[in-house]
């Protein structure tokens, strides 16, 4: 059986605009492979941009390292599409259109998700900058692209700070201080069941926790009530998905709060899941042979 694994340019080995932070993709392929292969497959990694790529010679997909659907989503989301009439898809095209615009936290809050108070603003104006400020009752806000990874086009601004052009439509959320005294945490599940979870850490003066920023992670053992809240977030969906992350920061008050539910091509940290590659490769056999 052969499995593509949806790789992107910025990601594939050799590539000469290869992202600083594409070793996270080695550390994916470097935990995926033996264990697809100990159990008769073999995974491929291929751009998932490739004109001449022949998805119907593969036995299933996976979205892994695309990332830079976010400068061509309806590109990436059609091709997916098509992908997927040839052959299996994980997470599904249809889960994917969902969760690439961040406005699916607004379904998540309406089905109970415990959520930082999040503004949505489409064209952001001076005014609407301003105003920002004052419906949050914060005075320091992070501002995100709707639709976006890794803080690509991201902001950390105070009420004083000069608007810088943000051409994208936004989201906008108080910042919670947690990120820089305790982490975020990440929750990685496959099938439902947890794979393992970590925290993440910026670097001094940063905000960022992402390893291109100068992040750096560690394994851990969550508390029960914390895995419940990851766990409680996944409930809210319709389907178990094939992998998940939950992303979570704590709140003052000690419960967490969901960051971001990662259904598309989440980095999934191989290096603090040492039984990851196993759990992905029994999943998407168990998936192909029921197919």
């Amino acid at each position: 059986m052969k499995v593509a694994y949806l790789s992107s340019q910025v990601t594939q080995p050799g590539s000469p605009i290869r992202r600083s932070d594409a070793f996270e993709h080695d550390y994916m392929m470097r935990a995926l492979r033996p264990e697809f292969a100990e159990r008769g497959m073999q995974i491929l990694d291929i751009c998932w941009d490739n004109e001449s790529a022949d998805w119907s010679r593969f036995d299933a997909a996976l979205i892994g390292t695309t990332w830079d659907y976010w400068d061509r989503p309806d590109e990436f989301l059609k091709t997916l599409e098509s992908i997927e009439q040839q052959t299996i898809l994980h997470n599904p095209a249809s889960l994917v259109r969902w969760n690439s615009h961040k406005s699916y936290l607004k379904e998540l809050a309406d089905r109970g998700a415990n959520l930082i108070p999040t503004l949505w603003i489409d064209e952001m104006t001076d005014a609407r900058y301003l105003q920002a400020f004052d419906t949050l009752q914060s005075e320091k806000l992070v501002f995100k692209r709707q639709v976006g990874a890794g803080a690509a086009g991201q902001h950390l601004l105070s009420r004083d700070d000069v608007r810088p052009d943000m051409p994208h439509a936004m989201m906008v959320q108080p910042f919670v201080s947690t990120i820089q005294t305790e982490g975020e945490y990440s929750f990685i599940f496959v099938e439902g069941t947890l794979s393992h979870a970590l925290i993440k850490r910026a670097k001094k003066g940063d905000y960022r926790i992402q390893s291109s920023y100068g992040g750096q992670e560690e394994a851990i053992t969550p508390a029960a009530s914390d895995l419940q809240a990851a766990r409680d977030v996944l409930t809210t969906l319709d389907d178990v998905p094939l992998y998940a992350r939950v992303d979570m920061i704590r709140h003052e008050d000690g419960s967490l709060l969901l960051m971001e539910l990662e259904l598309i091509e989440p980095y999934l940290y191989p290096e603090q899941g040492p039984r990851l590659g196993e759990l992905m490769a029994k999943a998407i056999s168990a998936r192909i042979r029921a197919r």
